[in-house]
């Protein structure tokens, strides 16, 4: 590999191997890594690291680390360090089986976190100290500055925050990437500054990541892509809750409570999300914005044809297909893409105030609008809330959907009652499945329940919810949110049991 992506004289001295730069993470370290849905993770000195921790574990010696990242990684990193059961400790979000499964053992404490808090939760220190600070970038200049890769996350925090640097410079990441990002700090208070966002594609920030030069300790050259995310094509139940969504917007549109370009989108990473994005890029929508956290497959498609001016983000993650398409399009991709860190991207001030369309996923939701998006049946984590929290709370329109049912329909994903709540009633105001739209703004918890009922819950359980709530509103000891508490669980329990709800 060349040394060209290495211009600063000094940080040059420091290049060694992967295996050399491990030696650093020392056992019991807290290591702050890159990487944000699959995206501009550390490549190659995680999996030493892994290696050196097995054969420790292989000596009867205990060797774990604390693992901060942006969000999920890839099986470079959060994998193959779960996979020698090297996490002791995780957050703020992740996706790896290896590393779910160590979590739900209960061998891995996991700190699951609004992906807009983990920074500042790091930087007061309360995971403890911050001893490393791993990195993926494009170059580093001359003068010590770096170039982004293709997530930001909290990248500057842990570069700002560790005790010691580790820098991965992958030269599968184009230098064409220098000049997309946006790297504003916000600061602790007392001395936290506004974020001067009125749109979408305003940048206040400068292109760079900057280190102390005097903390890398390794430079480590790498050659290896990002993690390709695997989309498959929208199913009909898919394209019926992208059809609700779209009917609903052009409705708001039609009320003139949204702009005819709506507002900018944050949305969620999945095939429904995707389904939105193709629906509104077959629709009549021009001059469309995005402020989210992940820009995937179908907004890059709206970028290509025109449809979106402007995409907010702190990470890219795409297919192998559309990867390739991003590459070859680079130069001109970059002048309508911007990435920040995620303190930005998910702030709830610039939320608040851009007034976003916050389109999410959920595992369940019950019949007065209460969702979980974390937990199967009440205890197991799956993946983490994420930054659905941040945009929920704060957003103009904030909308969960998912099918109606999962598990070849044993399971209803409304139910009386969630098994653990993310996101309360007073900040979910839209749910959606294939059957219909609930638009609960404006409605007490009665009127909710029935709503969700008639529109979103599958016939098959229609008549065990409405059954329940006619019971409670008789039995329970207040009308304004009847619940049976002797069987609001019941649904939960029979599923535990391996048997229909």
């Amino acid at each position: 590999m060349s040394e060209s992506r290495i211009l600063n004289a000094a940080l040059r001295g420091k290049i060694m191997s992967a295996s050399d730069a491990a030696a650093f993470i020392k056992p019991g370290d807290n290591v702050g890594i890159s990487g944000f849905t699959g995206s501009g993770h550390p490549k190659f000195v995680t999996q030493a690291l892994a290696d050196r921790i097995a054969a420790a574990t292989a000596r009867g010696e205990n060797y774990r680390v604390g693992l901060l990242t942006g969000a999920s990684t890839a099986p470079e990193a959060d994998g193959a360090l779960a996979k020698v059961n090297g996490i002791s400790f995780r957050t703020p979000y992740q996706s790896d089986p290896d590393c779910r499964n160590h979590v739900n053992a209960g061998d891995c404490g996991y700190v699951d976190a609004h992906l807009s808090h983990s920074g500042q939760n790091t930087a007061w220190g309360h995971y403890g100290k911050l001893d490393v600070a791993l990195i993926e970038v494009v170059a580093i200049l001359e003068d010590g500055r770096l170039i982004p890769s293709t997530s930001v996350g909290n990248n500057q925090t842990y570069l700002d925050v560790a005790e010691r640097v580790i820098l991965e410079v992958n030269t599968a990441q184009d230098m064409l990437l220098e000049g997309m990002h946006d790297i504003y700090t916000v600061g602790l208070p007392p001395n936290r500054k506004p974020i001067p966002i009125v749109a979408a594609s305003d940048r206040v920030g400068e292109p760079y990541l900057r280190v102390d030069p005097r903390k890398v300790v390794a430079v480590v050259e790498t050659d290896c892509a990002d993690r390709d995310t695997k989309f498959t094509p929208p199913d009909e139940n898919s394209k019926r809750i992208a059809g609700h969504i779209l009917e609903f917007l052009g409705h708001e549109v039609k009320k003139g409570r949204i702009p005819a370009n709506l507002l900018p989108l944050q949305s969620g990473v999945g095939n429904v999300a995707n389904a939105v994005m193709i629906g509104l890029n077959e629709s009549s929508y021009e001059n469309l914005t995005a402020y989210t956290e992940v820009l995937q497959d179908g907004m890059l498609d709206l970028i290509r044809s025109g449809k979106f001016t402007c995409v907010s983000s702190t990470a890219v993650s795409f297919s192998a297909e559309t990867t390739v398409d991003f590459k070859k399009n680079l130069a001109e991709y970059r002048k309508r893409i911007i990435l920040r860190p995620q303190e930005v991207s998910n702030h709830p001030e610039v939320i608040r105030r851009l007034g976003t369309i916050s389109m999410n996923g959920m595992l369940e939701a019950d019949i007065y609008g209460n969702v979980n998006s974390t937990h199967v049946l009440g205890s197991k984590m799956m993946n983490g809330i994420g930054g659905s929290g941040d945009f929920a709370r704060n957003a103009y329109l904030s909308i969960f959907m998912t099918p109606s049912v999962a598990k070849n329909g044993a399971l209803s994903c409304f139910v009386p009652m969630v098994s653990h709540v993310d996101h309360t009633e007073h900040d979910v105001q839209v749910l959606v499945s294939e059957h219909g739209l609930a638009d609960l703004r404006g409605l007490a918890p009665r009127q909710r329940a029935k709503l969700i009922i008639e529109k979103c819950a599958d016939p098959k359980f229609r008549p065990a919810l409405t059954d329940y709530l006619a019971r409670a509103e008789k039995g329970a000891n207040g009308l304004h949110t009847p619940h049976l508490l002797g069987e609001a669980y019941d649904w939960h329990l029979r599923a535990l049991r391996g048997e229909s709800m």
